[in-house]
């Protein structure tokens, strides 16, 4: 990776908190003191803006810039699938859009330096959970989400709501919320071991219940009202882990979010699932994708969640009555993401018209895939795929990645020169290689994909052919 760059900031805006956080002089992420936030938590989110992920990531980066100054560079944590939507313009650098799953996976990477095994992350929320498989594929992080349960009074907010209502405090008032983070984030280790016992020792449970381990605008709140209102928590986790449906192998698990710093509950996940994955240096479960962002942000790891390389298609072009070889460039670097739109190959900001027909006029032609490097002048071989050819016919070509990491070559018809007049074709290449293959010869031919005829097109000399 190169140097990070000197003012770097990641922002992640949940429905109780905004937190922003950046690089600090030791080389790890730490959270942004910023006037009105919660210590260990972040600045309360707004009522108006709850719900709202791109309004709260406005107001958490505007308090930032009003206090700090505007970055060099700046990472937004967003769901996943909103990573390739058009970023927000909050003025200042253009942001990126990172996934959290995402986020949280290059927390993990960082740390260790190896690429994560197929992993779980669960991402337990005040408004719901999210649970998404991820795995490496082709040097890309791929994430597919199993589950979303978000209840109508949500996830970790039902369980702050049920412990306040047990303490005979307003479940709504944002003070007592305030207080109770402050009382949550200063006896955390109170909590457990109170919790920790009711749970080994049952015969003594009820003992154990009336030790007060919080207080809370002069109320106290004892362990017997937090093991109640874990219920909340437990039987929300059950019911997404019903729907997700991990499977019989036992796949290792990473829990974040602020219910996650539970032992009662991160026990039950790793039951159903399988081992859990520690957080590095005892990171706070609910600030690993914003630290995890925040390292991306300083350039200090990749965030993989794009294609690292440059992928082209071999073509002839004819240059005064002769033919000539070349590459056409489809797909940039860092271009393609998994279960993102199709990349089309591009000049001058136009579309490249793609012939088919082959010299000998026979009715199928072979595509060569090549596969870029950094620094490298030509691509080397990926995939060959066979596709029909026929006479006249001009397309737009592009490239795509189904959310599993597996390529699909892309030729949209124009149709007497409209796109989309016809549906696209598309024909499978497989998973693009983790980086470009040594030698010259041509990958191994995948079988031809099946594709309706198209119509006779007047003949078109512009364009390209493979």
């Amino acid at each position: 990776m190169t140097a990070p760059a000197r003012h770097a900031v990641a922002v992640d805006a949940g429905s109780r908190f905004l937190r922003v956080a950046r690089i600090g002089a030791d080389g790890t992420p730490r959270l942004v003191d910023l006037p009105g936030a919660v210590p260990g938590e972040g600045l309360p989110t707004p009522a108006g803006v709850r719900g709202d992920p791109y309004a709260g990531l406005g107001v958490a980066y505007a308090a930032y810039r009003e206090h700090r100054g505007t970055p060099e560079r700046l990472v937004l944590v967003v769901p996943h699938g909103r990573q390739t939507r058009p970023a927000p313009d909050f003025g200042g650098p253009p942001p990126r859009l990172l996934g959290a799953p995402h986020a949280v996976l290059a927390l993990l990477r960082h740390a260790d330096g190896t690429p994560p095994p197929p992993v779980l992350v669960c991402d337990l929320g005040a408004s719901g959970i999210d649970i998404a498989r991820c795995a490496l594929v082709g040097g890309t992080v791929t994430v597919s989400r199993l589950t979303r349960y978000g209840p109508p009074d949500g996830y970790g907010a039902a369980f702050d709501g049920a412990v306040l209502d047990g303490a005979g405090l307003a479940v709504d008032d944002p003070d007592v919320l305030r207080r109770l983070d402050l009382a949550r984030a200063e006896n955390a280790r109170r909590t457990e071991v109170a919790l920790d016992r009711m749970t080994d020792r049952p015969d003594r449970a009820a003992r154990f219940a009336d030790t007060v381990v919080q207080e809370v605008a002069g109320r106290e709140i004892t362990a017997g009202t937090v093991h109640r209102a874990l219920a909340r928590l437990t039987d929300g986790l059950d019911r997404a882990l019903a729907d997700a449906r991990p499977g019989p192998d036992r796949t290792p698990v990473v829990a974040v979010g602020g219910p996650a710093r539970l032992g009662a509950v991160t026990r039950l996940l790793t039951d159903r699932t399988g081992p859990q994955v520690p957080l590095p240096d005892g990171t706070d479960p609910a600030l690993a994708a914003v630290f995890g962002a925040a390292l991306v942000a300083a350039e200090r790891v990749d965030a993989a969640d794009r294609y690292p390389h440059a992928v082209a298609v071999a073509v002839h072009r004819t240059v005064h009555g002769r033919p000539r070889g070349g590459e056409l460039l489809i797909s940039p670097p860092d271009t393609l993401a998994p279960g993102g739109a199709t990349v089309f190959a591009e000049s001058d900001g136009e579309r490249v018209r793609f012939g088919t027909a082959s010299a000998d006029g026979s009715g199928e032609r072979a595509v060569r895939i090549l596969v870029r490097g950094e620094g490298a002048e030509d691509g080397g071989p990926a995939a060959v795929v066979t596709v029909p050819a026929v006479a006249g016919e001009r397309f737009h070509v592009g490239l795509r990645l189904t959310a599993e990491g597996a390529a699909h070559l892309v030729l949209q018809p124009l149709g007497r020169g409209r796109t989309g007049a016809h549906p696209p074709e598309e024909f499978p290449l497989g998973v693009l290689p983790d980086g470009p293959r040594p030698g010259t010869g041509p990958a191994p031919p995948l079988p031809p994909a099946p594709r309706r005829p198209p119509s006779p097109r007047p003949p078109d000399t512009q364009g390209v052919r493979p």
